[in-house]
């Protein structure tokens, strides 16, 4: 597994997205999933994405269960931010005060089992304070050694600026994918300019690039089932998104999911920050498939076929 840089933290080039493993994406397994991360670890993706809301505090628990004697081998991610405790949700709201970062991070801290967390991102703009009480509170544990680096997520340039002149950011966290393409205009020119490196999150667009999910068959416990791109006539739209990922992957003999994942890749250079995806599964064999990626490298005639693609999206992104 090669590395990447992310301003001074090295990283795995693929992270693994450890979410699904306790909620959003129908039934869970906690051996499975602990085997599932310890074989990340093993085939050397060693960055590791969590959040203090995924599962209300289970996933961490797990993925500090699953590293638990392999601390040393793990770049560790997780968020906060997100307040779940008046319910989901229009009823969420996005805290940000100081006091509530310290609590935060105690609390990841305790359920994750580590003395330090390698990547403390804000999981989205706050609501309750400006972004200089949040990230000036990030700063004190950094400072306090209980983390080493800062990120952000979902944020436009505007608040990146201003966020990093109060501490560097190493990463900012975003949806980015074949479909998903609105961090080019809303935050890059930020990112570049500071140096930031970018962490795509559903990379495979939640699964549906890979062509392997049926909508139909979703169940309630999967977000998906109301997610406006895998519902009525976008999704019926949206499948010749996923048909021409297909056929391109057909033509090489490989799975439409280091398609997509390798037009992530692909992106880097002309991006001009570097880019690290944190596909997510729950399985040990999809795992194995998107690290496959890696080995993909897309020719000009197959980036021509898949550039346009996201601008032929049905449905907003949720």
């Amino acid at each position: 597994m090669r590395t990447t840089k992310l301003g001074d933290l090295t990283v795995s080039a693929q992270g693994l997205g450890c979410m699904g493993m306790s909620e959003w994406y129908g039934a869970t397994d906690w051996d499975e999933s602990i085997a599932t991360i310890r074989t990340a670890l093993d085939e050397g993706v060693t960055f590791l994405d969590t959040a203090d809301i995924y599962g209300a505090g289970h996933n961490e628990v797990l993925v500090g269960r699953a590293i638990a004697d392999r601390r040393g081998e793990v770049q560790l991610a997780t968020k906060f931010g997100i307040d779940r405790s008046v319910g989901d949700g229009p009823a969420r709201v996005v805290r940000g005060e100081r006091a509530y970062v310290k609590r935060a991070a105690e609390a990841s801290l305790l359920r994750l089992g580590v003395d330090v967390i390698d990547l403390y991102y804000l999981h989205r703009p706050p609501q309750t304070a400006e972004i200089e009480e949040t990230v000036g509170a990030m700063a004190e544990l950094v400072a306090a050694g209980k983390v080493r680096y800062l990120g952000l997520s979902e944020v436009d340039s505007d608040l990146l600026r201003r966020a990093c002149a109060v501490h560097p950011i190493t990463a900012v966290q975003s949806e980015y994918s074949l479909w998903t393409r609105d961090v080019e205009t809303t935050v890059l020119p930020a990112l570049r300019e500071l140096n930031v490196g970018l962490v795509p999150f559903s990379p495979l667009g939640r699964g549906f690039l890979t062509g392997a999910v049926d909508v139909a068959a979703l169940r309630a416990n999967d977000f998906r089932a109301s997610n406006p791109r895998f519902t009525g006539a976008a999704a019926t739209a949206n499948q010749a998104i996923a048909d021409t990922v297909r056929k391109v992957a057909g033509a090489r003999g490989v799975p439409p999911a280091q398609i997509a994942l390798a037009w992530v890749y692909a992106q880097q250079e002309r991006l001009g920050v570097p880019v690290v995806p944190i596909p997510g599964t729950k399985r040990i064999k999809w795992l194995r498939q998107n690290i496959g990626a890696l080995d993909v490298t897309l020719t000009q005639d197959e980036l021509d076929l898949l550039d346009p693609l996201g601008s032929q999206v049905a449905g907003a992104r949720a």
